[in-house]
């Protein structure tokens, strides 16, 4: 698509950088009362009924196929139950901040993975110096002098860095199974099934209805759930109806500075230079995964179809 934005659709834009760059704000205030599965299949189970609630106001059809839900069963464990566990757990530890800029490394692991499972997603030269650039500042971040000092610790991070895989797998996994799922039941479904699975796992595990409510609590809890797991879903796919994957794939540049930006205001969160490092370089190395230059291929089979990090994984 080639025409210009329309001052809406950039409003729609920053405002969907801003809702998932605030997540993980409000997590780090969600998890000083709450446990994360908790939180998790709270902030799930509001987002499921704003999407129902689309769902029937678009009258939109559920699909008749039954291998479509075996398949948003796996899509919502790696999508949404593991990442958004894997993050809420990794913030006891870590900055909000650096949570949102661990999370920016998606793409880059959607291109590996895509190069392994997909046989039109080879690694071309402007993915192979992407991932080269970005995983130099995923070793910036995590290196053992930025380790030990303020910001996280390396279970943290590492949990961290698992959600991002996962995200990474849950794009790959959909795109060669249920492509063929209209946007918003591919969300609808995702997200329903993670909120059964996380409240079910919720119950088993922790004892949700003994958890100390302040007014916080709400706060997180609804941001995340209305917010970051509701509206931002139907922002994101407004633009991608009106952008395309690409256009629309610029809001993984912004979410990070959002994250840590808030953070520092909020929180009173600390950003040192390796920080700032390690964002620049991983948002260069998926900038450059995405730029149009160095198209050779180098390994796989077949030539690049849309770029595996032109599609963001919502994040948390």
């Amino acid at each position: 698509m080639t025409r210009r934005p329309t001052p809406l659709e950039w409003l729609v834009f920053f405002a969907l950088a801003c809702a998932w760059g605030s997540s993980y704000l409000f997590i780090k205030i969600g998890i000083e009362t709450l446990t994360p599965l908790t939180l998790v299949a709270a902030r799930v189970a509001i987002g499921a009924m704003v999407l129902a609630v689309v769902m029937r106001l678009t009258r939109q059809a559920l699909p008749r196929e039954r291998r479509v839900y075996g398949h948003m069963v796996v899509v919502a464990l790696l999508g949404i139950v593991i990442p958004f566990t894997l993050i809420t757990w990794g913030e006891q530890t870590i900055d909000s901040g650096l949570a949102a800029i661990l999370t920016g490394t998606v793409p880059l692991f959607a291109i590996i993975l895509a190069a392994l499972v997909l046989h039109d997603e080879p690694i071309t030269v402007n993915r192979l110096v992407g991932l080269v650039v970005g995983f130099a500042g995923l070793v910036v971040l995590t290196s053992p002098s930025f380790g030990s000092g303020p910001g996280g610790t390396l279970p943290g991070v590492l949990a961290l860095i698992g959600s991002s895989v996962s995200y990474g797998a849950a794009g790959v996994y959909a795109r060669r199974t249920v492509s063929d799922v209209p946007p918003l039941t591919n969300a609808f479904l995702e997200v329903g099934f993670a909120a059964l699975i996380t409240l079910a796992l919720a119950l088993a595990l922790d004892d949700p209805f003994a958890t100390r409510i302040e007014a916080s609590t709400v706060l997180s809890v609804a941001w995340l759930g209305l917010i970051g797991s509701g509206l931002a879903f139907l922002a994101f796919f407004y633009l991608l109806g009106r952008w395309g994957a690409t256009r629309t794939s610029l809001v993984a540049y912004v979410m990070p500075v959002v994250g840590v930006v808030l953070g520092v205001i909020v929180l009173r969160e600390t950003v040192s230079l390796p920080v700032l490092i390690g964002m620049a370089l991983i948002i260069a190395g998926v900038a450059l995964a995405n730029s149009q230059f160095g198209q050779r291929r180098l390994l796989g089979r077949g030539a690049p179809a849309a770029d595996p990090a032109e599609a963001p994984q919502p994040p948390a």
